[in-house]
This record gives C-alpha cells, sequence and structure tokens, in this order.
C-alpha cells in the first residue's frame, strides 16, 4: 500500500507566506533603529504587553535597533491618588510642581521602567531600563502654556511647573547602545540646566529621541487604529503636508493634533517616516514593519 502523503494545513502554509512576506523587510532594516513609544491600552494589558516584549525582542534579533520610550498617566495618576495628592491637567499636560515630579520620577523611573525592562528580559532580550536623566540623555526646558481669556480676549500664561521639552538629546549614547546587544527603555524624565528634574510627555520625548538619531522609523503606539479621515476610515499614508492640511480642517482633532505634529516634525528633522499604530492589536508592531501594506498611518517628508 502506497505510504499517505501528508499536506500541510492552512494554518502552517500561512504562516509560512508571512515568513516570506517579512524577508525582504528584515532585509532592509537590518542595523537601522526604529524608535518606539509604548503606552496606552497596551501598556496596562498583560497579554498585550508580554506580546510586546517578545516583538521588540524579534526586532533585535533580525538586526533592528528598537528604543523604547514609554509613558505612564494613568500608573502616575494612580499613585497620586493613593498618596492623597491633587493633579491637574492644562492643554493635556500634567501641571507638575515639587511634590509632583518626585512621585512623577518615581513612577516612571523606577516601577513601570524597570517591569518592561523586566518583561523584555523574560522574553530573551537584554534590556536596559534608563531615564533621560542617566547619561544625560535628555537635557530639557521648561514649558509654560498659554491659555486665552475668552471675557477679557487676553492671553494668560500659565505656569505648568516642573514639566519640560527636550532641548538636547544625547545622541551618542544612543548609539553606543545600538552597538550593544542591550535594548534602552527609556523613561521620559530629563535634567534641566540647573539639575532641576522635569517631566516630559512621552510622545514628545520619543519624538525628539527619535530626531537625535535620525531613526528609519518612529512609532508611536496609540489606543486608536491610526488616524482617521472625515467617516473614520484609516488613512494609510500621508505626507507632512496632508497632516498639517487634516488639521487645519479639523479632521485630525483632539488629542490625536499633538501626536501628529510630533510625528511630522521628526519627519522633518531626518526621521526616514513616522508611523501611528494601534497598541489595542497583537502583535501590531511586527504587522506594522513586516508586511507590505502596514497596520497604521504613516507619515512620509513631502
Amino acid at each position: 500500500m502506497a505510504k499517505e502523503t501528508k499536506m500541510p494545513n492552512s494554518n502552517i502554509l500561512a504562516k509560512a507566506e508571512v515568513l516570506s512576506e517579512a524577508l525582504p523587510f528584515m532585509r532592509q532594516y537590518s542595523g537601522r533603529t526604529f524608535v518606539v513609544k509604548y503606552g496606552g491600552h497596551a501598556m496596562g494589558d498583560q497579554k498585550l504587553s508580554s506580546s510586546f516584549a517578545r516583538d521588540v525582542v524579534l526586532l533585535k534579533q533580525v538586526g533592528i535597533n528598537p528604543v523604547v520610550v514609554h509613558g505612564g498617566g494613568p500608573q502616575i495618576g494612580a499613585m497620586l491618588e493613593r498618596l492623597k495628592i491633587k493633579s491637574e491637567f492644562i492643554d493635556g499636560l500634567r501641571v507638575t510642581d515639587h511634590d509632583t515630579v518626585e512621585i512623577v520620577e518615581m513612577v516612571l523611573s523606577g516601577s513601570i521602567n524597570k517591569s518592561i525592562a523586566a518583561e523584555i528580559n523574560a522574553a530573551g532580550g537584554r534590556a536596559v531600563g534608563i531615564s533621560g536623566k542617566d547619561g544625560n540623555l535628555i537635557e530639557a526646558k521648561k514649558i509654560k502654556s498659554k491659555t486665552q481669556q475668552t471675557d477679557s480676549n487676553i492671553e494668560k500664561i500659565l505656569d505648568l511647573g516642573f514639566v519640560g521639552e527636550p532641548s538636547k538629546v544625547n545622541a551618542q549614547l544612543l548609539e553606543d547602545l545600538a552597538k550593544s546587544d542591550l535594548i534602552p527603555v527609556i523613561a521620559p524624565i530629563g535634567t534641566g540646566s540647573d539639575g532641576e528634574t522635569y517631566n516630559i510627555n512621552a510622545d514628545t520625548a520619543a519624538g525628539a529621541i527619535a530626531a537625535s538619531i535620525k531613526a528609519a522609523r518612529l512609532y508611536m503606539l496609540t489606543d486608536v487604529s491610526g488616524v482617521l479621515d472625515e467617516v473614520g476610515k484609516l488613512i494609510p499614508d500621508m505626507n507632512t503636508e496632508e497632516a498639517g492640511l487634516l488639521i487645519k480642517k479639523g479632521i485630525i482633532n483632539g488629542g490625536m493634533i499633538p501626536k501628529v505634529e510630533t510625528c511630522v516634525n521628526a519627519v522633518k528633522k531626518d526621521v526616514e517616516a513616522a508611523v501611528i499604530l494601534d497598541g489595542r492589536t497583537e502583535h501590531a508592531l511586527l504587522l506594522e514593519v513586516f508586511t507590505e501594506h502596514g497596520v497604521g498611518t504613516a507619515i512620509w517628508p513631502e
């Protein structure tokens, strides 16, 4: 009797096709650096965070240099509430006094940073958790928020406390890490000219870091699928000029505006492309990097 020949099932064939599709992208990006802003729902869900850690390790193993910059707003808020420290937001930025900035640094540089590094290590990588204060990675300057008084139409400048924005990034430190087998995991804390500690928005920090090293990609993991058009359909690609027009038209609005502006600024400073994608989708990073069409909104130079 002739021996029965086993045919591969559809699942196995699908996996083989995925690997085949990924190969040219692995070649294209080998030796390049990706900056990944990690936050939102993906960071608070155990299954998604484990998946993210494995994806980052895979990027490193195929020759890509991932740099992870993380947020932690909900965790900071929970700790402030537990300690009965009141906190408010202006223009989406947390007003940060001396007591608050100590808690912000403790949560970001401590529990969150080390847990992300530990998860990547558990997945087989070699992550090192640092903050922007380590090695003078991020020098920061104080920012203020401007508001418009509706009754008198007089612009008032409000002091946000120890809230900063990057003024300089130590690109050499990141380049040295890229040459090693280490994966940097960065908490968005910076140091002022007089040694002050500044809380920096994680999106802003990721954009500045990507620009400083002229990264091949800046990936912004969010809680939406990407940038949507006027009927709610995903826009897969746009250039910096088109992004500006969509903001002016109000199609890009709310909390998506600063994310898109961060991406546009990074691209204008020689980041090859910036991508906003849904961190709630398992393996979203790999799907974006290693498939032909990706899963988010890519912003390109004009």
